[in-house]
């Protein structure tokens, strides 16, 4: 708001001072010598000005239009962010109230699969699911906790994350809806030049994005069609694609697709299944998270023959990265 009425104050200001140059300049040439001796005609009217005076009226009438202009911008971009800012408010009160009445019912849901996993033998075949189930419970809590974080205002990035371990988790815990769309998942082995490197994130927002992209692209995605997530280096960051082949984004310009509620128009040939409808929050989560940790998340290209979407996120250099959770 304040950012609006300088900016506004600032244009306010500079038009003011170009019309008390136009109006010094015209007394400069007034006073030039040749209007000074020009002579009077008939019905001419002689007027004598201080200059003096007139230029500390003019400078002050001047001085006066702008703080006038700064306090008007003010005050109208007060009224005009005040429903935006009620918004926001009603928007963060929901994710807290919605977060924290979540939390208990997953923290027991947590502590009875801990049960069932100590009470299923390591050879029974059904341990290896609820292994699994244990580390979702552990995903989920501390999603919530993060949506807590963030709606407390807590939006600076924190922790770090282990790239490759991310991927390995993307692809067994992203494997189950692919099979059920029909859709070929693969996801490639972290690149080289990123062996051991730890992003500037945590593992629970890393895993959000991920699972947000490679989420999006498969319920885009025909049945038979395929999604690949790979990896590269650039400067000081980490890239992570997700590419899929499906129709593309269509209906609503690439910038917007990251704007809350936003939705392309749904396309794809007669008889085919329709892509998955989502609430277009998805990737608004992805590029808040990106932004908090100092990247970005854009749509790198999009057309009949698929579309790419890249995630950059800055690496951290040095350290270990942050436990993943429990997922043993």
């Amino acid at each position: 708001m304040i950012g609006i009425a300088l900016q506004v104050a600032v244009v306010s200001a500079a038009l003011v001072i170009a019309i008390i140059a136009l109006v010094v300049g015209y007394v400069l040439w007034q006073l030039t010598p040749g209007q000074l001796h020009e002579a009077p005609g008939a019905t001419d009217v002689r007027i004598s000005l201080d200059t003096v005076d007139l230029s500390i009226a003019v400078v002050g009438v001047g001085g006066f239009s702008i703080v006038l202009a700064g306090i008007a911008s003010w005050v109208i971009a007060r009224r005009a962010v005040r429903p935006i800012a009620e918004a926001a408010r009603v928007q963060r009160t929901f994710v807290a109230d919605a977060s924290h009445e979540l939390r208990t019912p997953l923290t027991v849901l947590h502590a009875r699969v801990q049960r069932l996993h100590m009470m299923t033998p390591a050879d029974d075949p059904r341990h290896a699911v609820v292994d699994e189930l244990r580390g979702d419970t552990r995903v989920l809590i501390d999603i919530v906790n993060d949506l807590l974080d963030a709606a407390a205002g807590n939006s600076e990035a924190g922790g770090t994350a282990d790239l490759a371990v991310a991927l390995e988790t993307l692809r067994r815990d992203m494997t189950v809806l692919a099979v059920e769309r029909e859709v070929h998942l693969e996801v490639m082995p972290v690149d080289a030049a990123l062996a051991g490197a730890t992003l500037a994130v945590s593992a629970t927002q890393l895993h959000r994005c991920l699972v947000a992209l490679t989420d999006n692209a498969i319920g885009h995605t025909p049945a038979g069609g395929h999604v690949r997530v790979s990896t590269s280096a650039s400067g000081s960051a980490a890239v992570v694609r997700v590419t899929d082949d499906g129709p593309g984004i269509t209906g609503i310009p690439r910038a917007r697709v990251f704007d809350r509620f936003a939705h392309g128009t749904p396309t794809g040939p007669a008889g085919a299944a329709a892509p998955r409808t989502g609430y277009g929050i998805g990737l608004a989560l992805v590029r808040e998270v990106a932004v908090r940790a100092g990247g970005d998340v854009t749509v790198e290209r999009t057309g009949a023959d698929g579309t790419v979407f890249a995630l950059r996120l800055p690496v951290r250099p040095g350290g270990p990265a942050d436990d993943q959770g429990d997922r043993s």
